[in-house]
């Protein structure tokens, strides 16, 4: 939704900036991916956030994972991005990348934006996510992987 100005022309709504990954590694017999539980929302969904003013969103996509879940990973092929409206009803843009985990990374620590952690096989993931545009960058991941 556009506002009107004094000159008679349009400012264009702002819209939210984020960036996140769809996180994967490679578990017993196939890849397990990463979903996050966020208890304000009580849903299951792919760890991302804003992208700070000035900041790139690709560095804003490892950085979020990594203070998100506490994993280091290496950024992947871009996935499909998303489009929707946020809780305070303006448009919201979220870059996806395929990130595959590194190391051991950091012990987990639940806070008040993330309470949990699951790493579930593909199938097990594309049932508990909360949104279908999450399950769509997920089968995205799926099909780069192989």
């Amino acid at each position: 939704m556009a506002e009107a100005v004094e000159d008679g022309g349009t400012v264009e709504e702002e819209v939210v900036r984020a960036a996140g990954g769809a996180v994967w590694r490679w578990g017993a017999s196939d890849i397990e991916v990463l979903l996050v539980h966020r208890p304000n929302y009580d849903d299951w969904t792919l760890p991302k956030g804003k992208v700070l003013p000035g900041e790139y969103d690709e560095d804003a996509a490892i950085r979020e994972v990594a203070e998100e879940t506490g994993y280091e990973c290496e950024l992947g092929a871009e996935l499909p991005t998303t489009h929707y409206t946020d809780n305070r009803g303006r448009p919201k843009v979220v870059r996806y990348w395929a990130m595959e985990v590194y190391g051991e990374g950091a012990p987990f620590r639940a806070n008040r934006e993330i309470d949990r952690l699951a790493w579930l096989r593909p199938d097990k993931a594309l049932e508990r996510l909360t949104y279908e545009r999450d399950r769509e960058v997920l089968n995205a991941l799926l099909d780069a992987t192989g």
